[in-house]
């Protein structure tokens, strides 16, 4: 459902993810080039405001299954994990799968 201008974009550019835990609270923020920044706030099991990397808003429950942080977000599923010291994260939507694997700079 994103115009292929935002898919190419998605393919190409460098995000920074930035992730801070404090118990089941957590602040997840993403930096993009040309500085957008995209921040959500959230409890695992609470319903929280959302925004998607697109601008849209929405209210949505992060869980935590098997060890990942799992949103059901309008169009799409996200789950994100450590995996050997890498972020991993993976959107579903439609059939059409996007992984992203982030090394961790700081």
């Amino acid at each position: 459902g994103l115009p292929s201008d935002k898919v190419e974009m998605g393919r190409n550019c460098k995000i920074v993810t930035e992730v801070v835990q404090n118990g089941n609270d957590f602040t997840w923020t993403q930096h993009f080039p040309g500085g957008r920044t995209t921040t959500n706030t959230f409890t695992v099991g609470t319903e929280a405001d959302m925004e998607t990397m697109g601008g849209k808003r929405f209210k949505a429950t992060v869980k935590m299954e098997d060890g990942k942080l799992v949103a059901d977000f309008p169009n799409y599923r996200h789950t994100s994990e450590i995996c050997g010291g890498k972020l991993v994260e993976i959107s579903t939507s439609s059939g059409v799968v996007y992984k992203r694997t982030s090394k961790k700079i700081a």
